[in-house]
């Protein structure tokens, strides 16, 4: 009796520590808090998702971002706004304890609200980017494109001969990830997968949450990635279009 008070004791202090590891999430910086805010080019509303609407015309494409693991969402606003200024909707979706891998379908909510888009493109950060993959792989009629960013598929997910847009982003400083484990990946993905190295970027400069621990340092500026995953990434969508 008395050790099965303990064990419930031991795993009652496991969960409470878990549960505030996953509730401190890292970011956003300041930058991420003022892409929050609508201008002349993107409305944002800030409701059960973070939605980046173009404010001119009307989008037909989509794109659903997954966050990383233990990583705030709103550190990706940046990022949403820059792409939903080119045209496109863009929502970034608030996941259960800060982690994709509670809540893969996420998504299919997101498509089911929004029947004016023609074509959805999914995609995500790291954890995000995986938790991504499996529901483009769950999901065989709403998603045209999937989008990793320093991510890959878990090998039961295997998309290579699924009729995707893909495109894979990887920076050559990253800690976390490595280049060996992106080129592993591409046989899990079709082959016309459009495959982006980021000289000098590493993991954390995906988003604006500042540094990560065992990340390596970046040889370029934070800017100057995030341009580039942006140029990719709307290259992408205008595929769909």
């Amino acid at each position: 009796m008395k050790i099965t008070a303990a064990i419930l004791v031991v795993l009652a202090v496991v969960g409470v520590g878990f549960f505030i590891w996953a509730e401190t999430p890292l970011g956003p910086m300041s930058e991420a808090i003022q892409a929050l805010n609508s201008d002349a080019k993107v409305k944002v509303i800030n409701g059960d998702w973070l939605v980046f609407q173009p404010v001119n015309g009307t989008a037909n494409i989509g794109f659903i971002f997954y966050p990383g693991g233990r990583v705030d969402y709103r550190s990706y606003a940046p990022l949403a706004h820059e792409i939903a200024a080119e045209g496109y909707l863009v929502i970034i979706v608030h996941m259960p304890l800060n982690l994709a891998v509670f809540s893969p379908n996420a998504a299919q909510a997101v498509v089911d609200a929004h029947p004016e888009i023609a074509g959805w493109a999914v995609g995500g950060h790291s954890l995000g980017g995986s938790m991504a993959a499996q529901y483009a792989f769950s999901s065989v009629t709403s998603v045209k494109a999937l989008i990793l960013l320093e991510s890959y598929p878990a090998s039961g997910n295997d998309l290579s001969k699924r009729p995707l847009s893909v495109l894979t982003i990887h920076g050559t400083r990253d800690g976390l990830v490595s280049s060996a484990q992106i080129d592993d990946s591409l046989k899990l993905l079709p082959p016309d997968t459009v495959r982006v190295e980021i000289d000098g970027g590493n993991h954390a400069q995906c988003g604006w949450y500042g540094p990560q621990p065992g990340d390596m340092d970046a040889t370029i500026s934070r800017e100057e990635q995030q341009q580039q995953i942006v140029q990719a990434t709307v290259k992408i969508l205008r595929g769909l279009t």
